[in-house]
C-alpha cells in the first residue's frame, strides 16, 4: 500500500510530495540514510550551493559520467537534470538510480525528439552522429559517440577530415566547434534556454563598467557572445581558468550555480554573472536545476524514489556511444 501511495504521488507530482518537518536535521538524516543504503550523491555544478555542498562528488557532465561508471554504491542519487540520471542508469543498469524530481528536465534535450531526429539522421546515411551528452537516452541510442563540452573538440577531431558528421542537439556548441576546427558538421537546430538568452548588449555594457574584468563564456552561448569572450570553455575549464588566472574580476556567462565553486576556490576574487535578455536580477539560472531541493533529496533517498527506469534495449544501444566517449576521454 505504501509503495502504491508514493508511486501515485510521483506520477502526479514528479517527486515524493510529503511534508518534511522543519525540526529534521536534513544534512544529518541524509548522511545516515547514505550509510544505511550504501548510496552516493552525484551533483552537478549548476545545482544550489547547499546541494553542491552535500554531494559526495561534484562535477560537470564528463566527470559525473566517469564517476557513475566506477562507483561501487548500490544506489546512485543524481542531483542534476533527467538526462544525467539516465546516463548514470545506462552505465549502471543493475544499480538503482534515483533523482529528487523527475520534472528536472533539460531544454536542450527536449529540443531533439527521438522520432524527428531519427528521420533527420536517415536523410544523411553516410554521416556519423556525434551527440552532446545533453540529450535523451533515445538520442544517445541513435548516436555513434557522445561528447561533453570538455571533450567535444578532441572527439570531433578524432574523426577523419573527410568523414561527414552530424552534431546534435546543440547548434551553438556545434557551430563553435566548426569555427575552430574548420569542420562542416551538419547541426541539429537545438539550444539551451539558459545559454541562448544572454544579452550581448548588456554584457558589453557590463564590460564597460568593469574594464579590468575578464569575460569568460561556455561554448553553448550564441556566436555573438562568444566573439567578445576572453576565454571559452566547459564548466570545469571555466573553473580551472579563474583559479589559475592573475585577474581578480570575472564576468561569467554560464549557469550561475558554478559561481559558488568559483568563490570557494578563489575567495579573494569577484565573479559577476552575465545578464540575460529578460533578466532583472543580473543572473541566468536553469529553472530545471533549481527544482532540486534538500527536502526532495531527503525524501528521494528515504523512499528510493523517483527511480530512473529505461528499456533494456535502449540501455544496450545507448551504452555503446557513451563508453566510446569515456574511452576517448582517457
Amino acid at each position: 500500500m505504501l509503495k502504491d501511495k508514493y508511486d501515485q504521488l510521483i506520477f502526479k507530482h514528479g517527486f515524493v510530495n510529503e511534508p518534511v518537518s522543519s525540526s529534521i536535521d536534513l544534512r544529518k538524516e541524509i548522511s545516515l540514510l547514505k550509510k544505511v543504503k550504501n548510496a552516493v550523491i552525484l551533483g552537478h555544478y549548476y545545482i544550489t550551493p547547499e546541494l553542491q555542498d552535500i554531494s559526495d562528488f561534484l562535477g560537470d557532465s564528463l566527470a559525473l559520467a566517469q564517476q557513475a561508471q566506477k562507483t561501487d554504491a548500490d544506489i546512485i542519487l543524481f542531483v542534476g537534470v533527467h538526462f544525467m540520471g539516465e546516463t548514470a542508469k545506462i552505465l549502471n543498469p543493475t544499480k538503482k538510480v534515483i533523482v529528487p524530481d523527475l520534472n528536472a528536465g533539460c531544454s536542450l534535450a527536449e529540443s531533439a525528439p527521438a522520432d524527428a531526429f531519427e528521420a533527420f539522421k536517415n536523410q544523411h546515411p553516410d554521416h556519423k552522429v556525434i551527440s552532446y551528452i545533453n540529450c535523451s537516452a533515445e538520442i544517445k541510442a541513435l548516436s555513434d559517440v557522445i561528447v561533453t563540452s570538455s571533450n567535444a573538440m578532441k572527439i570531433v577531431e578524432s574523426f577523419p577530415k573527410d568523414q561527414p558528421l552530424i552534431f546534435a542537439p546543440d547548434k551553438n556548441l556545434g557551430n563553435y566547434i566548426n569555427s575552430v576546427t574548420g569542420r562542416d558538421m551538419i547541426l541539429w537546430n537545438g539550444a539551451c534556454m539558459v545559454h541562448e538568452k544572454y544579452s550581448l548588449g548588456k554584457i558589453v555594457a557590463l564590460m564597460d563598467q568593469h574594464p579590468d574584468a575578464v569575460f569568460i563564456a561556455h561554448p553553448e552561448c550564441e556566436q555573438p557572445v562568444l566573439m567578445v569572450a576572453d576565454f571559452i570553455g566547459s564548466t570545469t575549464a571555466l573553473l580551472n581558468y579563474v583559479s589559475k588566472s592573475n585577474a581578480n574580476e570575472f564576468i561569467v556567462a554560464t549557469e550561475s550555480g558554478i559561481l559558488h565553486q568559483m568563490q570557494k576556490a578563489c575567495p579573494d576574487k569577484s565573479f559577476i554573472p552575465a545578464p540575460s535578455i529578460d533578466s532583472t536580477c543580473g543572473c541566468n539560472d536553469c529553472s530545471y536545476m533549481k527544482l532540486n531541493t534538500m527536502q526532495k533529496l531527503y525524501l528521494a533517498l528515504k523512499y528510493e524514489k523517483p527511480e530512473i527506469i529505461l528499456e533494456p534495449a535502449i540501455i544496450e544501444k545507448a551504452k555503446i556511444p557513451i563508453l566510446r566517449m569515456l574511452e576517448l576521454s582517457k
